[in-house]
């Protein structure tokens, strides 16, 4: 007879109970192993998302009243960004599309939820928390007010440091305010968070324009340290013949103009050449002054750069947009002013550098399309005047992964080095920040780069959680749109919808107080808080390694060991 030995599972053992039964058992123990969630890995200001959202989803659970609750969940936005009202309107969430609940039943609306915290804050006039008392004799000096530049200064007055920000223009806000339509983000609101960061102590000195009115040379003698931000308010033309007529404006001259409350007479027939933001903006203007306005893009819709609410909002208010074409020809009549262009048909060959497919002439495929005006709105830059220095080769400022530039007392960020979102200026004002404290007091800056790993769709019980449809935040209708120059297309949503949108969040790799490993373990290892909110603990001793309480976790918390 053979006798036949079955092989234990690797890393199981034979308990025998005391009923006589025989229990496989691991040697594996449960761990708590938090995770990063993709949508703040996916937010380049690294925003504490998961957490705020939690906060308030959880607020009835632990026994919180909800003001408490969106009072710390606008803390929370807070402690990385003074903008989150505004960026609740302009930013184009990339933490959305990380959002794990994508693979369910669409992503959680994070950025109305940042919108409607950031108002709340304003409505109760929550104030900034410092984080020390004390007022530092080092002063900084910051170029630029936009959301580079505030939020350096923001993170710097926290700190206990003197700011002062020089700004060119008369009011504050840089591309925020310049470069980005009422009808998105209300003048108010902008106000009110730039606001709230000089009510710190940061000193505003409008109509300044650094390189010009002072030099830098001058900010060095009065300022240990220099940040630099610089709008890109300059607007680039399309280098063909014509296009110095009145009637062609660059995409940032022309919402420049508008937002600064200058009158432009635009005619009834306005093309707009661009995909991004700018060039839909510009377009969306002219259908509120009157116009009829067609964006030519040389790519096809897939490509453009805009935010895609941007474009569908603008094709509801009867943009139309010309796919695969491009300019090669300006018409101007015996006056000099533009009336009409020839275009020429494209098609899409091998990718170029930016990994977009190149477009390509399609030989003898042209037309002509007339305007009353033409806006370009292909790119932008800075005005470097005074800041040469800083420059080097063909590039614009270069700085360090520390935002330092070549010279150990300047820092710089936003649209100077490189053209970007509001959050990524954000993003660099706020690094930058706590580098310049680094530098002045040697206390080690925080690691935004830790190596906790990344938690995605295929690591959650995406089933577990309850199916609920994504709030819709009121609009204005298109025709009621184009009624006014100012009125605000989306509502921030009402207090009761910004609660339930929270309650989507699925608290990716982070304990939610589900109970299921509690509920799931036989043998007491798990021991539930006395105190609400607070984390569940292992009682080590009792655990035989079933694994059920990893294998019911949600949200994938917790890793056998």
């Amino acid at each position: 007879m053979v006798k036949v030995v079955k092989k234990k599972k690797k890393g199981l053992k034979s308990l025998r109970s005391s009923g006589g039964s025989s229990v496989e058992t691991s040697s594996l123990r449960p761990k708590h192993v938090p995770k990063k969630p993709p949508c703040g890995d996916n937010c380049p200001n690294g925003n504490h998302i998961r957490l705020a959202l939690m906060t308030i989803a959880l607020a009835e659970k632990h026994e919180k009243p909800l003001d408490q609750a969106m009072e710390e969940a606008f803390y929370t936005f807070l402690e990385t960004t003074p903008f989150p009202s505004t960026c609740g309107r302009v930013c184009p969430h990339p933490c959305e599309t990380g959002c794990n609940r994508n693979e369910k039943d669409g992503a959680v609306g994070i950025n109305k939820i940042e919108r409607f915290l950031g108002d709340y804050g304003l409505e109760h006039k929550l104030v900034p928390k410092k984080l020390t008392d004390e007022v530092r004799a080092e002063k900084v000096a910051v170029v630029g007010s936009g959301p580079a530049g505030i939020t350096c200064a923001y993170h710097l007055a926290r700190r206990g440091y003197q700011v002062t920000v020089f700004e060119a223009f008369e009011k504050p806000g840089g591309m925020l305010r310049y470069g980005i339509p009422d009808y998105r983000l209300p003048p108010d609101i902008l106000d009110a968070e730039i606001q709230r960061v000089c009510d710190m102590g940061v000193e505003l000195k409008l109509n300044t324009a650094v390189g010009k009115d002072v030099s830098m040379d001058d900010l060095r003698k009065e300022y240990k340290v220099i940040f630099v931000s610089l709008g890109a308010h300059q607007g680039r033309l399309l280098r063909v013949e014509g296009e110095n007529a009145p009637n062609v404006f660059t995409g940032t001259g022309f919402l420049h103009k508008v937002n600064a409350g200058e009158t432009v007479e635009v005619g009834d027939q306005v093309v707009v050449v661009g995909g991004g933001d700018t060039a839909i903006d510009a377009a969306r203007i002219a259908r509120r002054l009157g116009a009829n306005a067609t964006i030519l893009y040389r790519r096809t819709r897939t490509e453009m750069p805009a935010i895609d609410e941007e474009i569908v909002g603008a094709e509801e208010e009867g943009v139309r947009i010309d796919l695969l074409a491009a300019p090669i020809e300006i018409y101007t009549d015996d006056s000099g002013k533009a009336t009409g262009m020839k275009c020429q048909r494209m098609e899409l060959g091998e990718p170029d550098d930016s990994g977009r497919r190149r477009p390509v002439p399609i030989e003898g495929d042209t037309y002509d399309l007339k305007f009353t005006t033409l806006i370009a709105a292909i790119s932008q830059e800075p005005d470097f005047t005074g800041f040469e220095s800083l420059i080097e080769g063909r590039d614009w400022i270069k700085v360090d992964d520390k935002y330092k530039t070549k010279d150990d007392a300047v820092y710089a960020g936003g649209d100077n080095i490189n053209l970007a979102l509001a959050i990524d200026a954000i993003s660099h004002g706020r690094v930058a920040a706590f580098a310049i404290h680094e530098m002045i007091t040697g206390e080690a800056m925080p690691d935004d780069k830790s190596g906790m790993p990344k938690i995605t769709a295929d690591k959650i019980m995406l089933q577990w959680y309850e199916g609920m449809e994504r709030v819709k935040a009121t609009e204005m209708v298109p025709d009621e749109r184009l009624k006014s120059m100012t009125a605000e297309i989306v509502a921030t949503l009402a207090r009761d919808v910004a609660i339930q949108e929270a309650k989507r969040c699925m608290s990716c790799g982070m304990c939610f107080d589900c109970t299921n490993c509690w509920s799931y373990c036989q043998d007491n290892a798990v021991i539930k808080p006395l105190i609400k909110g607070e984390p569940y603990k292992f009682k080590l001793e009792y655990c035989n390694g079933c694994k059920k309480c990893a294998e019911n976790c949600p949200c994938g918390y917790i890793e056998m060991h």
